[in-house]
């Protein structure tokens, strides 16, 4: 049943709205790698491009082997792109949060503004993948 919930909810996000987004991370990831010193970030766009795709069922992790170099690019990264775009899905999530069909959509673009944040240093992995952290105390 979540398989087929996720479904329709990538589906209508796809549709409305999230191709066209993962078309502009896909075309600034093309830039980056024409640029050749910011390949690192075109690797990144691609990703969230990827993530943008179909969003639903799926969830951002820490990447274990990340390293000082995923630190500092993440700096460089927020600096030049990063706050404008965390900041254009917040804006897209509050336009989508006035109707109840939208609801569902912002919700994936607030999902979707760590990683566009933060994007080195980060895995996407499928939500059931993901086992969930118990306290100490329970």
């Amino acid at each position: 049943m979540r398989g087929l919930l996720n479904l329709v909810l990538n589906l209508i996000w796809f549709f409305f709205g999230g191709a066209l987004v993962a078309i502009v991370y896909a075309l600034a990831g093309i830039v980056c790698f024409l640029l050749v010193v910011t390949i690192p970030f075109g690797v990144a766009s691609f990703r969230i491009a990827n993530y943008t795709l179909w969003p639903f069922g799926r969830t951002l992790v820490a990447k274990p082997g990340a390293g000082l170099a995923s630190g500092v690019a993440n700096v460089i990264w927020i600096v030049l792109f990063g706050w404008w775009l965390a900041l254009g899905h917040i804006v897209l999530a509050i336009s989508q949060f006035i109707s109840v069909i939208g609801i569902p959509l912002g919700i994936a673009n607030l999902k979707l503004v760590p990683v566009s944040l933060l994007p080195l240093g980060q895995e996407i992995v499928p939500s059931d993948t993901v086992v969930p952290v118990r306290s100490a105390r329970a």
